[in-house]
């Protein structure tokens, strides 16, 4: 599994980045997407939904079974990744490229929110 050290994680395996404009995209991590398996549906939560930590906000479906997406920190949904939405394999192929959803955080520390991607991978090892 692969757990690249510039992201943030969430205990509901999603991922999180900043962009160069303030906000942050978010995805589903690595270990999310295998143990789905083929991931052929993504309903990602609307433009201007409001996040609330922890909280389900869409859903990723799989050949297998269904998965709640959990929202990483408060904010506010502002942009949809299309692409993934028309082709959901994208996560498989490429979970930490392949981005759900862009949101902008209630706070600004979103970094004292999240797992570190240490943190992370021994949260994941626990299981």
């Amino acid at each position: 599994m692969h757990t690249p050290e510039s992201l943030l994680y969430s205990a509901e395996h999603l991922w999180a980045k900043p962009t160069a404009d303030g906000l942050w995209e978010a995805g589903i991590t690595d270990y999310a997407q295998d143990l789905l398996g083929d991931i052929v549906f993504v309903d990602a939560p609307a433009i201007g939904t409001k996040l609330s930590t922890g909280q389900p906000c869409g859903i990723v479906e799989s050949v297998k079974t269904g998965s709640d997406l959990h929202a990483l920190v408060d904010g506010e949904v502002v942009e949809i990744n299309q692409a993934v939405i028309n082709t959901p394999e994208l996560i498989n192929e490429e979970p930490y490229q392949a981005w759900i959803f862009r949101f902008k955080p209630l706070k600004a520390d979103v970094e004292n929110q999240l797992l570190t991607a240490e943190a992370y991978q021994i949260l994941v090892d626990g299981l």
